[in-house]
C-alpha cells in the first residue's frame, strides 16, 4: 500500500497525471467503511474521476453526515466485536494498557462528537461531549455517582478529559449500555448538543447502544489518578482491523484443533520410538540366535569329545571332572539364552501390539481432526448466517419501532380528537336540554295567551251585546 498522499495547493496537472496518481493512491479523506465476515473494508467515494469525463461528487451535507454515521457504526460494531472475543480468550480483567480497550473508547469518542454543535468561547469554538453525558445523571439516578467522582478527580482539567474518565466508570460499573439507550430516547434534550443529523439523534445512535449490551460480560478496572487523559490523541488505529478474519474467527474451535494437532504429533513421535525399540530388539534377537547357534554347535562338539575321551590315551579325572563343569555351564548359558530369547520375544509382541494400537490411535485421531475441521466450516457458515440474520432482525427492530412511535402518535392524535369530540357531544347536549326548557317555557306561554285571548273574545261578545242593548235602549 502506498503512502497517504495528502492534497496540496499546487497547480492541476493534466488528466493522465491525474488518473495515474488516482490509481496509485488511496484516499481516505471521503471513505465508506464496510464489514464482510471479520473484514474491514474502505470503498473510496469519488474522491477523484479515473476517467477523463468529470463525475459529480457527493458534496451533498445530509449525504457525507449519513456515511460517516454509517462509518462510525460499523468502526464500533469491530471495535466491540474484536474486544468481547479478545477479552474472553485472554481470561483476566482488563486494564487501560490494553490496546483493543483503547481502541473502544477512542471510537465511542467520535461516536459522541459527531455532529456535537459547537459553543462559541473567546478562544474560539469548543466541541465536549462532557455536556451530554452530564444529562445522564437527571435521567438514571445511578449515573450521579461516576459524574461526582469525575468532577472530584485532581488531574482532569478539560470537559474531554472529565467525558473519557465518564466512559471508563461507565464500563466498570458495566452500565454503559443502559446510560447511552437513556440518552439516546431523550431527542429533545440531545437537540441543544447535537445537529439534527447526527449519530446521536439518528437510529445508529441505538443500534450502537444496543450493541454495547455485549460489553456486560467483561471485566475492567482502571486506575486514572496517574492517567493523563486531557492530552491524549484520540485516532483510530485500522491495522487493528485490516487483517484475516480466520486469525480471530472460532477461537475456540481453533484451540480444539491445536490440541488435537499436538496429539497427532505425540502420536507420530511415539510411533517413531516404538519403531526404533522395535528395531533394536529385532537386532538383538538376531544376535542371540547366532550366540545360541554358536553355543549349540560348541555343546554338540563338547559332548563328542566326552564321549570318546574315556577310550582314547586316557586322561585324568580331573579333567574330565572340569570338562563336565564347562559342559554344565554351557547348557546352563543356553538354557538363560533361550530364556532372554523368550522374554525379548515377548517384549517384540508387546511393542508389536502397542504399535498396533498407537496405529490404530493415529488414525482416529485424524479422523476425529477431520471432523472438527468440518465443524468448524459448518461452524463458520453458522455463524456468519447468525451475523445476517441479526442484522436482519435489527433492521426489522428498528422499522418496528418506527412503526411503534408511528402508531403511539396516532394513538394521541385520536385520543385528543376523541377527547375533543366528547366535548362538542357534552355542548350540544347541554344545548339541547335549553333548548328544550325554552320549548316547553313558549308552548306553556302560548297557551297562556290562548286561553286570554278566549277571555278577551268573550268580553268582546259581552260588551257588544251590552253596547246593543244601551242603543235599543235609546231608540
Amino acid at each position: 500500500m502506498s503512502a497517504l498522499t495528502p492534497q496540496s495547493d499546487m497547480p492541476t496537472p493534466t488528466t493522465d497525471k491525474i488518473t495515474q496518481a488516482a490509481m496509485e493512491t488511496i484516499y481516505l479523506c471521503k471513505f465508506r467503511v464496510s464489514m464482510d465476515g471479520e473484514w474491514l473494508c474502505l470503498r473510496e467515494l469519488d474522491d477523484i474521476s479515473l476517467t477523463p469525463d468529470p463525475e459529480p461528487t457527493h458534496e451533498d451535507p445530509n449525504y457525507l453526515m449519513a456515511n460517516e454515521r454509517m462509518n462510525l457504526m460499523n468502526m464500533a460494531k469491530l471495535s466491540i466485536k474484536g474486544l468481547i472475543e479478545s477479552a474472553l480468550n485472554l481470561g483476566r480483567t482488563l486494564d487501560s494498557d490494553y490496546a483493543p480497550l483503547q481502541q473502544f473508547f477512542v471510537v465511542m469518542e467520535h461516536c459522541l462528537k459527531h455532529g456535537l454543535k459547537g459553543k462559541k468561547t473567546f478562544l474560539g469554538q469548543n466541541k465536549s461531549f462532557w455536556g451530554p453525558l452530564e444529562l445522564v445523571e437527571k435521567l438514571v439516578p445511578e449515573a450521579a455517582e461516576i459524574t461526582a467522582s469525575v468532577k472530584d478527580l485532581p488531574g482532569l482539567k478539560t470537559p474531554v478529559g472529565r467525558g473519557r474518565a465518564w466512559l471508563r466508570l461507565a464500563l466498570m460499573q458495566k452500565k454503559l449500555s443502559e446510560y447511552m439507550k437513556a440518552l439516546i430516547n431523550r431527542k429533545d434534550l440531545l437537540s441543544e448538543f447535537y445537529e439534527p443529523n447526527a449519530l446521536m439523534m439518528e437510529e445508529e445512535g441505538a443500534i450502537i447502544a444496543g450493541l454495547l449490551v455485549g460489553l456486560n460480560v467483561i471485566d475492567a478496572n482502571f486506575c486514572m489518578k496517574g492517567e493523563d487523559l486531557d492530552s491524549q490523541v484520540g485516532v483510530i488505529d485500522f491495522s487493528m482491523y485490516l487483517k484475516d478474519g480466520n486469525s480471530t474467527k472460532g477461537s475456540e474451535g481453533d484451540g480444539q484443533i491445536t490440541a488435537i494437532l499436538d496429539q497427532k504429533n505425540y502420536v507420530e513421535e511415539l510411533n517413531r520410538h516404538l519403531s526404533a525399540t522395535v528395531n533394536n530388539l529385532q537386532a538383538k534377537v538376531d544376535a542371540l540366535e547366532k550366540s545360541n547357534t554358536k553355543l549349540t554347535e560348541e555343546v554338540s562338539v563338547t559332548e563328542n569329545h566326552l564321549t570318546f575321551w574315556p577310550f582314547g590315551i586316557g586322561h585324568s579325572k580331573e579333567e574330565m571332572e572340569r570338562v563336565k563343569e564347562e559342559s554344565s555351564y554351557i547348557l546352563e548359558s543356553n538354557r538363560k539364552v533361550t530364556k532372554d530369547r523368550t522374554a525379548d520375544g515377548h517384549a517384540l509382541t508387546e511393542a508389536r501390539k502397542q504399535l498396533k494400537e498407537e496405529t490404530q490411535l493415529r488414525l482416529d485421531v485424524e479422523k476425529e481432526l477431520e471432523v472438527q475441521i468440518g465443524m468448524r466450516q459448518e461452524m463458520e457458515l453458522a455463524m456468519k448466517m447468525l451475523e445476517k440474520d441479526v442484522c436482519e432482525k435489527q433492521d426489522a427492530l428498528v422499522a418496528l419501532r418506527q412503526q411503534l412511535d408511528d402508531l403511539r402518535a396516532l394513538k394521541h392524535e385520536l385520543s385528543f380528537k376523541l377527547q375533543s369530540s366528547d366535548m362538542g357531544v357534552k355542548q350540544k347536549s347541554e344545548l339541547n336540554s335549553r333548548l328544550e326548557e325554552k320549548t316547553n317555557q313558549m308552548a306553556a306561554t302560548i297557551k297562556q295567551l290562548e286561553q286570554s285571548e278566549k277571555d278577551l273574545v268573550k268580553q268582546a261578545k259581552t260588551l257588544s251585546s251590552a253596547a246593543n242593548k244601551l242603543i235599543q235602549k235609546h231608540h
